[in-house]
């Protein structure tokens, strides 16, 4: 009987965050961060252990530089909208 190889917990657990740092609103771009580690982690764990999941890990890459940017371009509006107010 041949085993499949385990999917990588890295890459889901980069996906997870990925997915969460674009729904999230508070703390968006702090897991969009922790998600790019891992994921990166995870590519590198799967490279040397030939363990399924690189697509996975590279969807929670993409999910997590996705919800940082989101993040941090609002909280550029913020602070933009604030200053331009606070002239007035």
């Amino acid at each position: 009987m041949v085993e499949k190889a385990q999917t990588n917990s890295k890459s889901v657990i980069s996906l997870t965050l990925g997915i969460l740092s674009i729904f999230i609103p508070m703390f968006g771009i702090a897991l969009g961060v922790i998600g790019l580690v891992f994921s990166r982690i995870g590519i590198k764990e799967i490279e040397k252990t030939n363990e399924n999941g690189r697509g996975i890990a590279t969807a929670g890459f993409i999910c997590s530089i996705v919800g940082a940017v989101i993040h941090l371009l609002w909280i550029l509006l913020d602070i933009f909208n604030w200053s331009s107010f606070s002239n007035v």
